[in-house]
């Protein structure tokens, strides 16, 4: 007798027709139409989704009657992760054995496990929070769940029971980190535990229905290595950025949205050396360092009166308070660029930061636009030669039809000619090489040629380069990167 016969006759009810085995494996079977009613060429997007298995309305039950019994007890603080997770799991054995529910033991450990996820974890998320190969997460709703593996998007079959399943969720993670969201704050920038990014939107924003989205972060951070591994950094290149922060010159990461910046800002951040004071600076705390001597600040909302807000212009403006070696934004999206490139001319060499652009040039402009919203009435003129003195170095990374993130300028700000800042090449990503079989590109960042002005301060400071660096053949014995 499966799942669904067994219900039926523990509540009293004609037993349903049988089912195939499947039913409890996750692949819930639909009833086969007649032959008359086949359809011929019918498109699968237009097919009727087949209704939940047994288990899974059961589970919708349970989980109901377990919230209920709960109440608030699952957002006390006083509690700890295992004190919580011990205190669901007897409340749901008295919910399965108040509800006299028939189940074998595989059918109960399914039971179990899929409603800790739900209660103590995230639902239908946990699996892929769990999934090393996930690197991207977005919900569009409790019934369309999207991951990226492998820089590809696909849609997977899993789904919240729920706009309110959804919304449980939701609530769980931002609440971990003090911050909320609710109608008269529908939107919300939060992270977990691991430092993956969480950005949610509810209605009456989200008009069809919660939006979640979870960029994951590896538990390992990526080293300079894996970058050269995935063909993001060319040895050469990584060893020109490694000298760059070395020597302490200003670096600015452009980049479109998922093309790695903050990874990257990771890695460069590694190769500032020991015993330097690091003061990092973020709208939700991200950035890795491996350092010791590192102050990570964060910016904090309004509360629900609308005060108390602490932006990222006024930490960056408390931060040159602090004596700090180094000044690390995570992203400069407003006037706090303004601060930031005041500090890197007062001073504080060696500071990184990362701003959303599609080229050198125009991250340039980008900067450029966003000091104009500090509400100073600065001349566009001095604001472009607090730029070009600010900014050594800007990294440009993109994300390449094939799914890839490849740096594809390493480029010098060379200062002004009339009214322009003149930027000039280090590296540039070549694509003549096209792809291969599978769509991949095969072009790599090659050297252009020409030596930046910022080399004369590695010959100062005594740091010495390759020569294969800019593509002089190297002698016997050289070191390097590779």
């Amino acid at each position: 007798m499966n799942l669904s016969e067994r219900l039926a006759a523990a509540q009293g009810r004609p037993a349903p027709a049988p089912a195939p085995a499947a039913a409890l494996s996750g692949a819930p079977a639909v009833p086969a139409p007649r032959a008359a009613e086949r359809p011929t060429s019918r498109p699968a997007a237009d097919a009727v989704p087949p209704p939940p298995d047994a288990l899974t309305r059961l589970k919708d039950r349970v989980g109901k009657a377990l919230f209920e019994r709960m109440g608030g007890r699952l957002n006390d603080p006083s509690l700890s992760e295992q004190q919580l997770r011990a205190l669901v799991l007897g409340e749901l054995d008295e919910v399965v054995e108040e509800e006299k529910i028939p189940l074998s033991a595989e059918e109960r450990g399914r039971l179990t496990a899929e409603l800790a996820d739900d209660v103590l974890g995230f639902g239908p998320l946990q699996r892929f929070l769990d999934d090393d190969a996930v690197s991207e997460i977005m919900v569009n709703g409790p019934e369309n769940i999207y991951v990226e593996r492998g820089g590809r998007l696909e849609r997977t079959a899993s789904r919240f029971t729920s706009e309110e399943h959804l919304r449980r969720v939701i609530d769980r993670i931002v609440s971990r980190v003090g911050r909320r969201i609710d109608e008269s704050s529908p939107l919300v920038d939060a992270r977990l535990a691991d430092g993956s990014r969480v950005n949610a939107i509810i209605p009456p924003l989200a008009f069809s229905g919660s939006s979640l989205t979870i960029r994951k972060f590896a538990k390992d951070p990526f080293t300079v290595d894996d970058l050269i591994g995935f063909g993001t950094l060319s040895p050469e290149m990584a060893e020109l950025l490694e000298a760059c922060v070395e020597a302490r010159l200003n670096v600015i990461v452009s980049g479109g949205t998922g093309t790695g910046k903050t990874t990257l800002l990771n890695v460069l951040s590694s190769f500032i050396p020991d015993g330097e004071r690091i003061v990092t600076i973020e709208d939700a705390v991200e950035l890795q360092l491996q350092q010791d001597h590192v102050v990570r600040l964060e910016s904090r909302p309004p509360n629900i009166e609308g005060k108390g807000a602490i932006t990222i212009r006024d930490l960056v403006r408390n931060s040159l308070r602090m004596r700090p070696d180094r000044i690390v934004v995570g992203e400069c999206r407003g006037g706090e660029s303004l601060d930031m490139l005041q500090a890197m001319n007062t001073g504080h060499d060696g500071s990184l930061s990362t701003v959303h652009a599609n080229s050198p040039r125009d991250a340039i402009a980008r900067l450029e636009t966003l000091v104009l919203m500090a509400g100073m009435d600065l001349p566009l003129r001095a604001i472009r030669e607090q730029i070009a003195s600010a900014v050594d170095v800007v990294v440009q990374l993109t994300r390449l039809r094939d799914g890839t993130r490849r740096v594809t300028h390493v480029t010098e700000v060379q200062g002004m000619e009339g009214e322009t800042v003149t930027l000039q090449d280090a590296f540039l990503f070549d694509y003549s090489a096209g792809v291969d079989a599978s769509g991949r590109f095969l072009g790599k960042p090659v050297p252009t040629g020409v030596r930046p002005r910022f080399t004369d301060r590695f010959d100062e400071l005594g740091i010495r380069l390759s020569p294969r660096v800019f593509g002089v053949a190297e002698p016997a014995g050289a070191r390097g990167w590779g």
